[in-house]
């Protein structure tokens, strides 16, 4: 199998770097689907594919979301992104895990080994326990083609309660940077760029500035634009010449104006759909834009 990183690239030169959030939020699954219960989950996860197949080439399903269904709500995660596998899409698992190495071990095997009973290419980590908890995911995911994205600089506002922080002159989000830069070179590709992926908020526009001239290589994951209010150019200020990662929205495209109220899931799919031209649209004009 090809590395995780060139079919990445792959698919962002051919859709945009658009990634469609799939976020099913307590309450906001509309009626249409069966609401917010885990065949409702299952039902509109794989209706937002069918809205958004042929303008975006990535999605990212929130496991949390899934997750307070229990074994119900993962049986619809297992449906919703195995769906996107068959479609074509490139899936980031949104699972955000990091443990001691064993218990790694075990996520490692559940979203990232080649028999791994949750579909997808690559799944998000958190670094806070040190760099041996990302070890056994990035074997795991060397092995089976697939990458590995990591809390670099988030999105949220309480991020630079403890990610800014100086460290003997540096930030600790760099610290963090240089750490996973070091790690990276199992998961690059042909392309050049690694599979150990970065996940770098769309609104600290400097911050991603300063981790791309750390780490020229490795994609970007960027979440806050759209709904948290960060725009294209924002949301890009990180990437070289357009390219080098993806950008994730979530609630606008999920739940845009209207589609809660629309009377048949043809009206809603539509409405959908526009949303994420929309979005993909805006991404492609910036990316063109010279910086």
């Amino acid at each position: 199998m090809s590395a995780f990183a060139d079919r990445f690239i792959e698919t962002t030169r051919a859709f945009g770097p658009l990634c469609v959030g799939i976020d099913p939020h307590p309450g906001r699954i509309p009626a249409l689907f069966g609401g917010d219960t885990p065949d409702g989950l299952s039902r509109w996860g794989q209706a937002m594919l069918n809205a958004i197949e042929g303008v975006v080439g990535v999605v990212k399903p929130q496991v949390a979301l899934f997750e307070r269904h229990g074994w119900e709500g993962m049986k619809a995660l297992a449906d919703v992104s195995t769906a996107a596998k068959a479609k074509g899409f490139t899936v980031l698992m949104d699972a955000k895990r990091g443990d001691i190495g064993s218990t790694a071990e075990g996520y490692a095997r559940a979203y990232l080994s080649a028999d791994a009973p949750f579909a997808c290419d690559a799944m998000t980590a958190n670094p806070y326990m040190g760099t041996d908890t990302l070890q056994p995911l990035i074997d795991t995911a060397q092995k089976a083609g697939k990458g590995v994205i990591v809390l670099a600089r988030t999105s949220n506002p309480g991020a630079k309660d403890f990610q800014n922080l100086d460290i003997g002159g540096t930030p600790f989000y760099l610290r963090v940077v240089d750490a996973l830069n070091r790690l990276s070179q199992p998961l690059k590709g042909e392309s050049g760029w690694s599979g150990l992926m970065l996940v770098v908020g769309a609104t600290a526009p400097d911050e991603a500035l300063a981790i791309r001239h750390r780490a020229e290589k490795l994609l970007f994951l960027v979440p806050g634009y759209g709904a948290q209010g960060a725009g294209a150019s924002a949301a890009l200020s990180g990437f070289v010449n357009g390219e080098g990662g993806c950008v994730s929205a979530s609630r606008s495209v999920n739940f845009p104006e209207g589609s809660d109220v629309a009377a048949t899931e043809s009206d809603w799919q539509s409405i959908v759909h526009a949303a994420a031209q929309q979005a993909q649209s805006e991404l492609r004009e910036a990316a063109t834009q010279p910086a």
